[in-house]
């Protein structure tokens, strides 16, 4: 977007200190309010003090999500270049949809997603985005303490050389109220996101040990086509041909089959970070727009690279028989694979109050939009929150397709439809003309959004009605 000029803050409505004073002195001008405005509530009075790396461990920690435990299935249906050449258009998409973001609250000096929406779309764009937020955060959380629930009884009864079916204690219902409580609720009662720096780069570090880990097995492990002694047993039928378009150890370059049009929506949302962007905005140590950008494609590259090598290493370890959970294809016995698992869980337990922050942000926007800070209303909303996605993930078991509905219409509307409905919305004609290229961009992004709703839905109930398994995703 071209640098905007000086302008009357009365022409049309544009706001006083608004265009330049944010582009060369930061994000929200440290002064007093002009008169007649009120302070942003969302502010808080609180300065931003996070530094730039510990942003890059939330935000990153904010993308990584369970499905990296599922792309080098969907490298086996699209093949290694189409896989890595998707990968990278996505990731440019996301860094996009991002720069939209953070040039529309640079516009109107706002960093809050649902207050962005009020701006757009007016009261019932607040309560949309609101609602969108919420509904993608809590099946993430529920995807993370799904993984808790089925993984964790493994683990400890691997290390204790017990029956995970056996004893109480071992009940995966059980451990994701222990993990809740113990580790999750002290985490999600900080008040500033900024705080999670460290463990979220602890999760980064776990995330990284499992990408150094399947490295090693398969230069350990050779070529596994055909040998069971290294690989658990599939769970599908062993009647059932393995899918894809060759059994040999041969790495395929290109490929297309049914399963792709599932697996590509795990890559397509495999970078949804968008409602934690502004929050991080806000606590941003000397917060300006090209600095968050920063902050943004760091992370965004780290995670690409991340994403490319295990999808990568994983497919050439396994080749078209890998399963959809990657782990499941190595051996339960094995220690540094055991180590692993432990080290997923870890992270996944982490990330958990990183992804329970704009959950929070959003119903404070919502139903307490003047209210000052309050820790009694800031406990309450963690605790109902986390005791609602408990009890939905221990009484719920066929969980996994209402994620998929929600993930497939909540994701690309974070992803791509609102960051251009907002662009289109707020930024001033004068500033860019309707039909400028940038907002001719914003409106083609916004349509790609809607097509992959479309597609997205459309495969997942075709997916349901021949009643083939759906394919699970961040």
């Amino acid at each position: 977007m071209p640098r905007m000029e000086l302008q009357d803050p009365k022409m049309n409505g544009a706001l006083p200190g608004s265009a330049v004073e944010q582009e060369h002195e930061g994000f929200l001008p440290s002064h007093s309010p002009s008169p007649g405005r009120k302070p942003a509530q969302f502010m808080d009075q609180f300065e931003g003090k996070t530094s730039f790396g510990m942003s890059v461990f939330n935000l990153s920690n904010a993308i990584m999500g369970s499905g990296i435990l599922g792309l080098a299935y969907a490298m086996a249906h699209t093949g290694i270049l189409l896989f890595l050449a998707l990968l990278l258009c996505i990731a440019l998409l996301s860094s996009y949809s991002i720069h939209l973001l953070l040039t529309c609250a640079g516009v109107v000096g706002i960093r809050a997603y649902e207050q962005l929406g009020q701006r757009a779309l007016g009261p019932a764009g607040k309560v949309v985005v609101a609602a969108v937020i919420c509904l993608h955060n809590v099946g993430a959380m529920s995807s993370y303490l799904f993984i808790i629930k089925s993984e964790l009884p493994l683990v400890i009864a691997t290390f204790l050389d017990m029956d995970p079916e056996g004893d109480w204690f071992l009940k995966g219902n059980l451990l994701i109220i222990i993990v809740s409580v113990l580790i999750i609720l002290p985490l999600a009662l900080m008040r500033h996101l900024g705080y999670l720096g460290y463990t979220s780069g602890l999760s980064l570090t776990c995330m990284l040990f499992f990408l150094i880990s399947v490295i090693y097995k398969k230069f350990q492990l050779g070529c596994t086509v055909g040998h069971n002694e290294t690989a658990v047993e599939s769970k599908s039928s062993p009647s059932l041909p393995i899918q894809g378009l060759n059994t040999s150890c041969e790495a395929q370059m290109f490929t297309a089959d049914s399963q792709m049009f599932y697996t590509v929506p795990i890559m397509a949302f495999a970078f949804v970070c968008h409602p934690e962007v502004l929050p991080i905005y806000t606590e941003l140590c000397r917060p300006s727009k090209r600095r968050m950008q920063a902050v943004a494609n760091v992370s965004i590259g780290a995670m690409f690279c991340m994403y490319g090598l295990t999808a990568t290493f994983g497919y050439l370890t396994f080749y078209s028989s890998v399963e959809a959970e990657m782990l499941h294809m190595y051996s339960q016995h094995d220690l540094l694979i055991l180590c692993v698992r432990l080290a997923v869980l870890l992270a996944v337990t982490l990330t958990v109050p990183v992804v329970l922050f704009p959950i929070r942000r959003a119903l404070q926007q919502l139903l307490f939009p003047s209210k000052a800070f309050s820790w009694p209303r800031h406990v309450a909303i963690a605790l109902i929150l986390l005791v609602l996605v408990n009890v939905l993930v221990i009484c719920v078991p066929t969980i996994r397709d209402i994620f998929g509905v929600i993930g497939s219409t909540s994701a690309p509307s974070l992803i791509f439809i609102l960051p251009s409905i907002f662009y289109l919305r707020i930024v001033p004609s004068e500033v860019e003309p309707l039909y400028s290229w940038p907002k001719i961009q914003a409106l083609c992004f916004g349509v790609l959004g809607v097509l992959f709703m479309a597609i997205s839905l459309g495969f997942m109930f075709a997916n349901w009605a021949t009643g083939q398994s759906h394919v699970s995703g961040h």
